[in-house]
């Protein structure tokens, strides 16, 4: 992540502020993501935590992105990628390659975004920019 996006939040409090309840299963999700630096996926979870039930899995993911401190990606081929959020706007970008995920803010497009919305009628409720690309990384092993 890029040292300037801002401090993630306490992601439990989050979930508690919201009313949800800090179960033993969801208290070990989060503290793996905490820990995370990369984009992640459901199956990687389930295996770093076999004790937690898929089920529960996804659906403390649907609540983290409901909370918004978890961000849900669409890679090319349709599979979801996850990545912890910061707090403010931010974009993406994702590995063609190896699935890695970046973020980034683009003031440009911030700029752009507010002349649309004085075109759009009624209010924009979300928005997301995801760049495909190939990493540095993999581009410096040739398999870009």
């Amino acid at each position: 992540m890029n040292a300037d996006l801002a401090v993630r939040p306490d992601i439990l409090t989050v979930l508690q502020d919201l009313g949800h309840r800090s179960t033993v299963p969801r208290r070990a999700i989060v503290q793996l993501l905490e820990g995370m630096h990369e984009g992640f996926t459901a199956e990687e979870i389930g295996k770093e935590l076999p004790e937690v039930g898929r089920a529960t899995i996804f659906r403390t993911l649907k609540l983290l992105v409901e909370a918004g401190v978890v961000c849900r990606l669409s890679l090319l081929d349709g599979a979801p990628r996850y990545s912890l959020s910061p707090i403010e706007d931010h974009h993406h970008t994702v590995c063609v390659k190896c699935g890695t995920i970046g973020e980034f803010r683009a003031s440009e497009f911030e700029r752009v975004m507010k002349g649309i919305d004085r075109d759009i009628v009624g209010d924009v409720a979300s928005r997301c920019i995801e760049l495909f690309v190939t990493c540095g990384e993999c581009a410096k092993s040739g398999d870009g």
